[in-house]
């Protein structure tokens, strides 16, 4: 008898702010237009949290209130609570703080991890270690960015791009062989000067001239990171595929990193999937960045059966790119 525990995905829930930004409403803001944004993108309209007293952690615990509603259970079940994000509330506490603290998750201990785009599958990682271990067996892994935050609605290049989202998964233990099986994880920080927030931190605390040069605004290469993230998320799901057996035929679904619609269709092609089986949702939402991964297992959770293949796969600022192999097991 096997005694290793494998850990799943047990329930899935989201949030969603309600303003909703459209292209057409960037128009008046930027010189763009609809036609550019959705040509190059795949992108229609995004949603912004407009309300200043709510932030990453109110997001990520009404996205996790919504996984407790469905699995019935008391808040002081929960062992552990992880929020990947970039753009937490503060420096610290964190954001899983917080949201520990939202949702009354008393016995939970609770933390932040900071992947950028992939930092939903790396807190997936680290959330279903913790599941096989032992240590815990109720562990909420939370994707939450309130993107607006850090973006600046006068440069056409990103405003276009990101929206504001958290979802998320439950972890428990499996009772049979479904569940969250391989994991492909990179990161390099060559040539991650493309894509960063350069002020704020440690190296550039705020100060005028860090406000005034606009520092505190994700700045962004769009040519060079298109390149590094097609090569990435494309590289990382064929060889999760190669590493595990797996063949086209076998894949029930693909679950990309919703950042550009280029992208996604040239990882499935490289995959040799058919679009039917790749899940897109990039055209209501824009880029999430932690949310766009759960955000699409929240979308097509009466469509998935137990037992089906999923591939999810990101790449995000870091770099950071990875990949999970997992059984669905609802």
């Amino acid at each position: 008898m096997n005694s290793k525990i494998r850990a799943k995905i047990s329930a899935v829930g989201h949030f969603l702010p309600d303003y909703v930004l459209t292209n057409k409403e960037l128009e008046k803001l930027v010189e763009t237009n609809d036609e550019w944004i959705r040509t190059r993108t795949g992108i229609a309209e995004r949603r912004l949290l407009k309300d200043p007293e709510k932030a990453t952690a109110f997001m990520a615990a009404e996205a996790a209130r919504e996984i407790l509603k469905q699995r019935d259970l008391d808040p002081a079940e929960i062992d552990a609570v992880i929020v990947a994000t970039i753009t937490p509330d503060y420096m610290f506490p964190s954001a899983a703080c917080l949201t520990q603290t939202m949702i009354g998750a008393k016995n939970a201990f609770a933390y932040d991890l900071s992947a950028a785009c992939s930092g939903f599958i790396f807190a997936l990682s680290s959330g279903a270690a913790l599941v096989e271990s032992g240590q815990c067996r109720k562990v909420l892994v939370l994707g939450s960015d309130k993107m607006s935050s850090i973006i600046d609605f006068s440069d056409r290049t990103t405003c276009i791009l990101f929206g504001d989202a958290a979802a998320g998964v439950l972890i428990e233990p499996s009772e049979d062989e479904d569940g969250i099986i391989d994991h492909i994880l990179h990161s390099s920080a060559e040539g991650a000067e493309s894509l960063m927030q350069e002020g704020g931190g440690s190296r550039n605390p705020a100060t005028h001239e860090t406000v005034d040069k606009k520092m505190h605004y994700i700045r962004q290469e769009g040519r060079i990171v298109f390149k590094k993230a097609t090569e990435g998320m494309a590289d990382v799901s064929v060889a999760i595929m190669e590493k595990n057996g797996l063949t086209a035929d076998d894949i029930a679904w693909l679950v990309p990193h919703q950042a550009n619609l280029r992208i996604i269709d040239a990882t499935a092609r490289r995959m040799g999937l058919d679009p039917e089986k790749v899940m897109i949702n990039i055209e209501k939402y824009g880029n999430t960045t932690a949310a766009t991964i759960p955000l699409c297992l929240y979308d097509w959770r009466n469509k998935l059966n137990k037992g089906d293949n999923i591939i999810l796969a990101a790449f995000g600022g870091g770099y950071t790119w990875g990949a999970t192999y997992l059984k669905w097991a609802i």
